[in-house]
């Protein structure tokens, strides 16, 4: 792992600590919302601009990382974990599904496996012609993790 990813690892951590229990500005599906509630470990962080414009000047040489950074506003990761094998209803996942495509994201990959051992989805946000949000969500036996970066992406 090069020395920027490192930087930009241990930033996050940090940000973690501080943004401890504080909402964010974007929109959370409540499919999220439930699985939140039925986690047994939650690590939950939102990185805004200012903290990404910090983490790109650490690397000052990296002009493909200040590049990508100035167009975005922020990074927000759920991370979850449940105490045994398929402790969450898969209905919240489907419920994500449902809020993501009444929203007007679209979905640009979807890769579910039998009997919900593993899901993959992949949704965007358009505006104007171009990107403006992503969301990653992969879901395991036992574990969840949505990603959500918004922002000019190109």
């Amino acid at each position: 792992m090069r020395l920027s990813g490192i930087i930009l690892v241990v930033l996050m951590a940090i940000a973690a600590t501080l943004s401890e229990g504080q909402q964010g500005h974007e929109w959370t599906p409540q499919g999220i919302e439930a699985l939140r509630q039925s986690a047994s470990s939650k690590t939950e962080f939102t990185l805004d601009h200012s903290m990404l414009v910090l983490a790109s000047k650490l690397d000052p040489d990296n002009e493909d990382l200040r590049r990508v950074i100035a167009g975005v506003n922020g990074v927000s990761v759920h991370s979850f974990r449940f105490s045994g094998r398929a402790t969450y209803d898969p209905e919240y996942l489907r419920s994500v599904k449902d809020e993501y495509r009444a929203a007007g994201w679209k979905q640009v990959m979807s890769n579910e496996k039998v009997e919900g051992q593993g899901v993959s989805n992949v949704w965007l946000r358009v505006e104007n012609n171009a990107i403006s949000n992503v969301a990653v969500l992969v879901a395991k036996s036992t574990e969840v993790d949505l990603v959500v970066v918004s922002g000019s992406i190109s």
